[in-house]
């Protein structure tokens, strides 16, 4: 959230100005960078009264089941549970665990939404009108059309931060959403379908295509988010892949860019394509805080209309509170229009293990600079897969 420094700053002093407590706040970029200053702050037990955790389900449980973050189910039930009824249950859910979750978990809320986002692909429509086109492409194949249409004028095709390897993953959750559906992802965390099923074959040959197509930018798996966003906002490629945050971005980088947002073109009929979405960012409160109340209290202030308003209306992000989107820029609300085809790992019933995410993502990026195949990349996923789910049913047999 470093793009938002400035208004969370100006909240930090209004709040100190009307309670007499002084909020500190500390931003890092990019999210890896920060996600590795949370866990090292957590080992070393100095973890701030607040934070966020930007990890899968998997890694917020172990913060629960660590004890590093408060259970806050009582106060969001308070006063016939207006603080819960203010936000967006789809941006609660992210940090809500129900009852029999597979984390062990006791069920409750453990997080705070500060807002709600989605990713999507985004296009340039004077790079589009450029290149002969007046509309997004509706399906992958009118995608491909246009990325060929696009390079013979001398417009690169797309930009992501792929160099964060969430945001490549996100994008190949989309794909595989379409392509296989829900239930067989699942069934695959699960270990009852392999990767080298050829439904994740033909995911793990979307990049093959991208790369053979020359649709991506040079140097993409080494290019952070940040950079991939000016990439996209001085119009050097015509298609990105990012959230909702961006029109923030975007506006400060560009205020001329005309853009919009448009789902990632399916390749299938079969199965709907679904995009991640939910909270954007959520704080949770350190369990070990003698400022607990008074971090509670603020997150409270926070998420109320007023502030909510005040941050949407200067940071271009949707708000978490209700009330607080009366009134939004159109591309934001294009942005929320598909909200009901969004999903999230931390809404899934099953997780992959993270070293099994991990080897796929890098096998993406592996995919894209030519060194492996997307067959090579599945069997070597299926084989950490397999030695995963051999070292968890010894575990098992062990207790």
């Amino acid at each position: 959230m470093t793009d938002r420094e400035e208004v969370l700053q100006e909240l930090a002093k209004r709040y100190e100005e009307q309670t007499g407590i002084k909020i500190k706040i500390d931003l890092y970029a990019p999210s890896d960078s920060y996600t590795r200053k949370v866990i090292a702050s957590a080992q070393a037990k100095v973890l701030p009264d607040i934070f966020g955790i930007l990890d899968k389900k998997e890694v917020f449980a172990a913060f629960i089941k660590n004890g590093f973050v408060s259970e806050l189910t009582s106060e969001f039930a308070k006063n016939n549970s207006e603080w819960e009824k203010s936000l967006f249950p789809k941006a609660l859910d992210i940090n809500r665990f129900e009852e029999d979750n597979v984390y062990g978990v006791k069920p409750g809320i453990y997080g705070v939404p500060l807002d709600i986002t989605n990713i999507q692909m985004l296009y340039n429509k004077k790079l589009l009108k450029k290149a002969g086109f007046d509309r997004p492409p509706k399906t992958f194949d009118e995608f491909l059309v246009m990325i060929g249409a696009l390079k013979r004028i001398g417009i690169t095709g797309f930009v992501s931060g792929w160099g964060e390897l969430w945001l490549a993953d996100c994008f190949a959750s989309n794909y595989a959403f379409n392509i296989m559906g829900e239930e067989k992802i699942m069934a695959t965390y699960r270990g009852e379908v392999p990767y080298t099923d050829p439904d994740w074959i033909k995911v793990f040959e979307v990049f093959e295509t991208l790369k053979n197509k020359g649709a991506l930018i040079d140097g993409i798996v080494t290019k952070v988010n940040k950079f991939a966003e000016q990439d996209f906002a001085l119009e050097r490629a015509a298609f990105a892949f990012n959230g909702s945050w961006c029109v923030n971005v975007y506006q400060k980088m560009n205020p001329d860019l005309d853009y919009a947002p448009m789902i990632p073109p399916p390749i299938s009929l079969d199965f709907p394509m679904k995009i991640w979405g939910a909270a954007g960012s959520s704080f949770v409160v350190n369990n070990s805080t003698p400022n607990k109340n008074k971090a509670i209290a603020f997150l409270k202030w926070l998420t109320a209309e007023e502030q909510q308003t005040f941050l949407s209306g200067e940071t271009k992000n949707l708000p978490a509170n209700r009330k607080a989107l009366l009134s939004i820029p159109k591309v934001l609300s294009d942005f929320a229009k598909v909200s009901d085809q969004t999903t999230h790992p931390t809404i899934w019933k099953y997780n992959e293990a993270v070293l099994v995410t991990d080897k796929f993502d890098k096998g993406i990026q592996s995919i894209i600079i030519g060194d492996k195949t997307p067959r090579q990349v599945a069997q070597e996923v299926q084989d950490l897969k397999q030695k995963v789910i051999e070292k968890e049913n010894r575990r098992k047999k062990i207790q």
